[in-house]
């Protein structure tokens, strides 16, 4: 897809991070963005930003866990704007808690949002996506879909379920006019990590320590994630790694698959945790 002027892009988490860097940039390429967000004063600075823009655009309040609430959106986006060229599952949180320490609500909150929303997404709208002649789902994965570490159990299988749910659906969509696309992110700077559910055992030395570390290994900003990602959509990229260090991440899980956390240090890094 090379260009996406009037393409009806549906764009979840759309209040911030990289849902907003994205709803900006395929704004200045002239995309008709139809946002939502379960934030809804997010939601609002990012329509403001866009009206600056002299761009307007349909937002919604949803919560993508919500299969009824998913359904009720795409209901009113076809009603009020007809069928989609794209959608991009990009909603998502994360959790702070090791998996022995932490509770089986805090998981599922998780996992209804980072992977069931994404599913959510693509069983309502496919259908619409199947009837444009040149369509695209792009799910957000991470780097932490490719390789894991200590403390996020609960995103890690989020982001590999979704890597493989992707894949697969890749496979099965091949010959029709749908392409399908993984996005894999390393450190990129949003408020994901400030705006963590923390676990009830996770000290707060154990918190700033782990939202240090975050600060320090982001080197990537959401409007250089989005800019990428564009560039992949318009090569028809299928799998789109950003950042360098979830390129360097990659690669050594492919030479290395069964030490990697070794030798990076990962194991050390659990030590240093429950000390504190």
């Amino acid at each position: 897809m090379k260009k996406f002027t009037d393409k009806k892009i549906v764009i979840t988490g759309a209040g911030s991070g990289i849902g907003r860097a994205l709803a900006i940039e395929f704004a200045s390429l002239n995309a008709f963005l139809i946002l939502a967000d379960n934030d809804t004063s997010n939601l609002s600075e990012t329509r403001s930003i866009l009206r600056e823009m002299q761009i307007d655009s349909a937002c919604y309040e949803l919560d993508v866990a919500s299969y009824q609430a998913m359904h009720d959106f795409a209901t009113s986006v076809y009603r009020n704007h007809g069928d989609i060229d794209i959608l991009i599952n990009n909603a998502g949180v994360t959790l702070m808690d090791r998996f022995i320490d932490g509770n089986l609500d805090d998981f599922h909150w998780l996992m209804n949002i980072n992977f069931w929303g994404a599913v959510n997404g693509v069983k309502v709208f496919l259908p619409s996506l199947l009837r444009s002649e040149n369509a695209c789902i792009i799910n957000l994965s991470s780097i932490f879909g490719i390789m894991a570490i200590p403390g996020q159990a609960a995103y890690n299988s989020s982001k590999f379920a979704l890597k493989g749910f992707t894949e697969a659906l890749k496979m099965e969509l091949c010959e029709s006019s749908v392409n399908v696309c993984s996005v894999h992110p390393g450190g990129v700077k949003t408020e994901i990590a400030n705006n963590a559910r923390v676990g009830s055992n996770t000290s707060e030395a154990s918190r700033t320590k782990l939202l240090n570390e975050f600060d320090r290994l982001t080197y990537t900003s959401a409007e250089k994630a989005a800019k990428e990602i564009i560039k992949g959509v318009q090569k028809n990229k299928r799998r789109i790694m950003i950042g360098m260090d979830a390129k360097l991440a990659d690669i050594l899980v492919r030479l290395f698959p069964g030490t990697y956390e070794k030798i990076m240090g990962l194991e050390e890094r659990v030590s240093r945790l429950t000390k504190l």
